[in-house]
């Protein structure tokens, strides 16, 4: 016979709440201590980064610029007179001459005004060639007058010599005497006077009126001259030896240019100079007389500085560069290029490979390599003087350290990550 336990339906309840109780505790510690664990490292594949080395030694500062060769020698055509374009004769990297015909350009107006102008010559000429007849005309009867008045003038001596000798022996009057001396005396001022006028002609009166209308005729001619020239100018010519370059706007068959408008330009293939565009904020450190690089992918040249512009043009600065010593084959003006400018030499620093987004002197958080290569932890890093692919470090890396110079803008949030 069974006897029934007192008491037993309590016990079970009592346990169950224990159980219940001590289930809910271990939960709770055990979310309490995944909530204390760091959050997982995210995984970045190893091949995907660009890593390098912290260093000590030398480094060279070099600033690099990207532009262009250009002619020390360039003679710009530009259209004398207005016109349009005819004939394109010679196209840019042709070698030309100081006669070569470029372009031709026409305008009937001009050649309108050009006939006009010669008219006007012609008419100007005959005018002369009329005022010269007419002053020798004037000339001749001046003479003649002043001839037939000094023989006149001997006339009218013998005839009173004659008075004279009749006057003593009583053969004629005193009156009559004296009227034969007053004609001579009369005839030869009138000599003298004539004589005045002949000399002032032709010192004077004939020379001013000549050169009135040699004026008129150097004016006429300067004009057909110009009219001429300006015709002529319509055979656009280089104007020196060289090589046709292009011009900024090129210009077009049919197109209408007016005088000032750049139709050409002219180089000199075997005087060249790199001109390079350098960021702003790397060319402060720039100065003329710098030891300098050229890249012409087919060849390399050196160089100095020999002129920085002191405008800055969309964030970057131009920088000539003068080259030394026998061009590489194929350099030719507008090729482009990559120029290297040394700054200085530095000895005995810190240096790594300059990070992206790195500049001068800044304070950057780059990720440093730890645990040999599986982590790598943020790091706070203090950079200094920096170079083309290079860059100083001040403090917070020291040589033997490796970092990663990618771009890491999209762990910004983490501080580590694992590397695969």
């Amino acid at each position: 016979m069974d006897i029934p336990r007192k008491y037993s339906k309590r016990k079970r309840i009592i346990r169950r709440v224990l159980y219940v109780t001590t289930g809910l505790i271990l939960i709770a510690l055990v979310s309490i201590g995944i909530s204390r664990l760091e959050p997982a490292a995210p995984s970045v594949d190893r091949r995907t980064l660009w890593i390098d080395m912290v260093k000590r030694g030398p480094m060279l500062r070099q600033v690099r610029g990207v532009g262009n060769l250009v002619s020390e020698d360039v003679l710009v055509v530009p259209a004398t007179v207005s016109g349009r374009v005819t004939q394109i004769l010679v196209e840019p990297g042709t070698v030309v001459d100081a006669n070569t015909v470029i372009l031709q350009l026409s305008n009937p107006e001009l050649k309108l005004e050009w006939l006009n102008a010669q008219s006007g010559l012609n008419s100007a000429k005959a005018k002369l060639d009329s005022q010269k007849t007419l002053l020798q005309d004037q000339l001749l009867g001046m003479e003649a007058n002043l001839a037939q008045m000094e023989a006149n003038l001997r006339e009218y001596q013998l005839t009173a010599q004659v008075d004279k000798n009749q006057y003593e022996e009583d053969l004629i009057s005193e009156l009559r005497f004296k009227l034969s001396q007053a004609r001579v005396e009369e005839q030869d001022k009138l000599l003298e006077i004539n004589k005045s006028r002949l000399n002032m002609f032709k010192d004077s009166t004939s020379p001013a009126q000549l050169a009135e209308a040699e004026a008129a005729v150097h004016q006429a001619e300067s004009l057909f001259n110009l009219r001429k020239s300006q015709i002529d100018s319509l055979s656009v010519r280089a104007g020196t030896s060289g090589v046709l370059a292009s011009v900024k706007v090129k210009i077009e068959l049919g197109q209408s240019v007016s005088a000032g408008t750049i139709l050409a330009r002219i180089t000199n293939p075997k005087r060249l100079k790199a001109r390079l565009k350098v960021p702003e904020v790397q060319a402060r450190d720039v100065s003329i007389g710098l030891s300098a690089e050229v890249d012409t992918y087919n060849g390399t040249i050196s160089g100095t500085v020999s002129r920085i512009d002191p405008t800055v043009m969309e964030g970057n600065v131009t920088v000539d560069i003068k080259l030394n010593g026998e061009l590489p084959d194929g350099a030719r003006p507008d090729l482009s290029v990559v120029g290297t400018i040394e700054i200085e030499r530095l000895d005995d620093i810190i240096y790594v490979g300059r990070p992206v987004f790195a500049s001068n002197q800044s304070a950057v958080e780059l990720f440093k390599l730890l645990e040999d290569g599986k982590f790598a932890i943020r790091t706070h890093v203090q950079l200094g003087r920096s170079s083309v692919s290079t860059i100083e470090v001040i403090e917070g890396l020291a040589p033997g350290d490796e970092i990663i110079l990618s771009d890491m803008s999209q762990w910004d949030e983490h501080d580590k990550i694992r590397l695969k």
